[in-house]
């Protein structure tokens, strides 16, 4: 296990949910981190999908002193090194890129970069990195695929994202292989533009009691 995915791993804190948000409204991004703190979820990925996303990783990485903010669809070094001067711990990309990789080792921020295919996973491999992101997830393969990798690339972990849910999470968590989980179902687009935060707390709490087994 490398220095960066130890860091990395440690932001997770054993969380079985990383919660994956898109804001289009910076304002609320302090009640929406804080609600799914309350609920135990600490660590949250912000998608870099909408115009508001630089300012609401600011605004949550400065005002809610228990959320891991992190930041998330990160294509270029560009775009992580605005996430890490917004206050992002934490990188998401849905592939790797060299550009990527270059950005990384300049940056204490740890890089959680996409892989699907064997290839790729191995490249990825090679360059000193076995945490993953198992993108899109559903679309890919599901838990049977992340399954099949356990045995000829056991040394590689993840955290699938796409397409999960209550209903189909614990299926990735009890594989081996796979550390957590990314969803959006936690934090739904009309709960957020309702100000629903306790509706979203109330979501956090039950994803939260997911553990590996």
């Amino acid at each position: 296990m490398t220095s960066k995915t130890q860091k990395l791993l440690s932001l997770l804190d054993g969380q079985p949910v990383i919660p994956v948000i898109k804001i289009t409204d910076a304002k609320d991004a302090v009640p929406l981190a804080r609600a799914l703190a309350r609920g135990g979820l600490r660590a949250i990925e912000i998608t870099l999908r909408t115009d508001a996303a630089l300012e609401a990783i600011r605004r949550a990485a400065a005002e809610v002193e228990e959320a891991v903010v992190g930041a998330g669809t990160i294509l270029n070094a560009r775009q992580f090194e605005e996430a890490s001067k917004a206050g992002s711990q934490f990188i998401v990309s849905p592939g790797i890129t060299s550009q990527l990789l270059s950005a990384a080792a300049d940056s204490p921020v740890p890089l959680l970069p996409g892989a699907i295919t064997p290839g790729e996973i191995m490249a990825a491999r090679e360059a000193g990195l076995d945490f993953l992101k198992f993108f899109p997830a559903e679309q890919a393969g599901g838990a049977a695929f992340l399954k099949a990798l356990s045995s000829p690339i056991a040394d590689v972990r993840f955290c699938p994202t796409g397409g999960i849910g209550a209903k189909n999470a614990n299926d990735y968590l009890s594989l081996p292989n796979v550390i957590c989980v990314g969803g959006s179902w936690v934090a739904p687009d009309e709960m957020v533009k309702a100000g629903d935060w306790a509706g979203i707390e109330a979501l956090a709490r039950e994803a939260s009691k997911l553990r590996k087994a």
